[in-house]
């Protein structure tokens, strides 16, 4: 009896722990971003993605786990010669991803390590295609072919590069030094003409200057003589009329009987500062006694007046 029992129990004994390898063996639980790849009988059957899963045990196995993350992949330091027959040395790094398992499995034995070796073909044949100048400027253009090409042949691999970026380029010492001669060189070109040009913006001013001052003292100029001759007229114009008034003032009073012996006073008065002068100014003076005396002079401008009104009224007469 007892033995009964103890063979019941290491059944029941035996038939958990199979059921528990069985359970263990049949069910997978396949993390987030990776994709399980399950054969039957050494033959592709599936992909299990992420969750839980369940396969045949004995049967099924879990071939390959790949993950399905992006991976930066660095791509090691390679020589290339440019177009121009320069050597460089080129690195950069690739940004890879699975985007089919079971390619990525039985399409390649080792995807990453042929993506890293064809981006470094890739990157020498692109730069025997352009010049030294060129490879430092056409950078994108670079990443860009480097990644189509990676593409093309990762296509029966089942990865995409989603991108290539280059980091660093560095060429021969005797290149650098070169290079940093011609830069040296550009920069002194620079500065002699930008010094070139701001002499002769410079003498332009200047003279720009020197144009507006001749032009603005012209102006003047001919602004102050415009004015003088305005306050000439001006002036005429002023004097003209003011003798113009007199001289009709004066008509209009010897037209009168008081006017004419006002003017016969005058001219009276005039013929003796005459004479007076002349005796003043000359050194010798013949005259006549008689017609010396200041009665004399006076009646001989009396008569010179009278003949002066006869004159007058025998015009008036006649006309």
């Amino acid at each position: 009896m007892d033995m009964l029992l103890s063979s019941a129990s290491a059944f029941w004994i035996g038939l958990a722990i199979v059921t528990l390898i069985v359970l263990n063996s049949s069910v997978k639980f396949v993390p987030q971003n990776t994709a399980f790849v399950v054969e039957r009988f050494g033959k592709f059957r599936t992909t299990l993605t992420a969750g839980l899963k369940f396969v045949l045990p004995i049967v099924d196995r879990v071939a390959y786990k790949v993950s399905l993350k992006e991976m930066a992949l660095d791509v090691p330091s390679q020589s290339a010669i440019t177009k121009d027959n320069i050597t460089l040395t080129v690195d950069g790094v690739l940004y890879l991803k699975v985007i089919d398992p079971e390619k990525s499995s039985y399409g390649i034995d080792n995807y990453v390590f042929g993506v890293t070796q064809l981006a470094q073909t890739t990157m020498r044949s692109e730069i025997g295609k352009i010049t030294l100048d060129r490879t430092f400027e056409e950078r994108d253009l670079l990443n860009a072919a480097i990644v189509a090409a990676i593409n093309e042949a990762g296509e029966a691999w089942g990865t995409t590069c989603l991108r290539y970026e280059i980091k660093d380029i560095t060429p021969p010492k005797s290149v650098l030094e070169a290079m940093e001669r011609q830069m040296k060189a550009e920069r002194d070109k620079r500065a002699t003409v930008l010094e070139s040009e701001g002499q002769r913006q410079s003498a332009i001013n200047v003279a720009e200057g020197q144009k507006q001052a001749i032009v603005l003292a012209a102006e003047a100029q001919r602004e102050q003589q415009i004015l003088e001759a305005q306050g000439e007229a001006e002036a005429i114009t002023t004097v003209a009329m003011a003798q113009a008034g007199a001289l009709e003032t004066i008509g209009k009073a010897a037209a009168t009987a008081e006017g004419q012996k006002a003017v016969q006073l005058d001219l009276a008065t005039k013929a003796i500062d005459a004479k007076a002068r002349i005796a003043k100014e000359s050194t010798i003076v013949l005259m006549d006694g008689k017609k010396s005396e200041a009665g004399s002079v006076v009646a001989e401008s009396m008569a010179v007046v009278a003949a002066m009104n006869s004159s007058e009224a025998f015009k008036s007469g006649n006309s």
